[in-house]
């Protein structure tokens, strides 16, 4: 019985120092998860939203260790140029989403990846975006700021508009900073609310002119190659009818040097 009771103690031991490790890991990996980005100010609502504040701290990168359990994240007012892939892949809680007052340029493919289900605003507002990739957007079903960017409108922008899952009122934040064509008074107005503006159009009759001179230059190759063709036929065939008429000539003088040469 002591033997066993010594036995038991000690295995007791291990296992308590055991379940201590791991009671203190699952902490540690929980306050990593959830603890505030260095630099940023945190804060928790009543509901028990998360807000974390990264606002003007001169940030040229999105920071990587923003909290899991972030609802609300304001990265207003920093130095941003691009948005790049999967920038906010975890945060599967996050609705809100303020990149307002940046350097934004770009928003690569996939940028707000893994936002679909929680992300309910987005504010671009105020940045230099002159094109939207629809590829970035993908999934998302949102109110978002697009006002105050310097936008180009064009065929592309035109023909992406009707892509993005975006409410109306988000589109209409699009105001043309410049155009393609620069003439048709697209200039300080909404491209989503212009009425009869068909960027496209100057695009189109490029094209139809491109063709029309693609297929006006390909009828006069195969024009000049037929008149080639049957210029030098004709010519062929002058020849072999000059030489057809010489023979009989030749048969004539064969035939009569053989009757002299008989006669002799």
């Amino acid at each position: 019985m002591p033997l066993l009771a010594d036995w038991l103690l000690r295995h007791s031991v291990v296992m308590c120092l055991l379940l201590h490790s791991l009671v203190l890991m699952t902490f540690c990996f929980h306050h990593a998860s959830t603890s505030c980005s260095q630099s940023c100010y945190c804060s928790q609502s009543e509901a028990g939203g998360k807000t974390v504040r990264c606002s003007n701290l001169g940030l040229a990168q999105i920071p990587q260790d923003i909290p899991n359990d972030t609802q609300r994240l304001y990265l207003d007012f920093n130095l941003l140029t691009t948005v790049p892939a999967n920038a906010f892949l975890d945060l599967h809680l996050l609705n809100e989403l303020d990149l307002s007052h940046n350097e934004l340029a770009q928003l690569e493919s996939g940028a707000f990846k893994g936002l679909a289900s929680s992300l309910q605003f987005l504010d671009l507002s105020s940045n230099k975006l002159m094109a939207l990739n629809p590829e970035a957007f993908e999934g998302l079903q949102l109110r978002a700021n697009l006002t105050h960017n310097p936008w180009h409108c064009d065929c592309n922008l035109q023909n992406v508009m009707p892509r993005m899952n975006l409410e109306p009122a988000s589109l209409a934040g699009i105001v043309c900073h410049t155009s393609d064509p620069a003439d048709i008074g697209a200039q300080g107005n909404s491209l989503l609310l212009t009425k009869d503006l068909d960027l496209c159009a100057v695009l189109k009759k490029t094209t139809d002119v491109a063709m029309l001179v693609t297929m006006f230059g390909w009828f006069t190759m195969v024009i000049s190659y037929l008149v080639y063709y049957v210029r030098h036929n004709q010519e062929d065939t002058r020849r072999h009818l000059e030489y057809l008429k010489s023979l009989p000539s030749k048969q004539g003088k064969s035939e009569e040097s053989s009757t002299i040469s008989t006669v002799v």
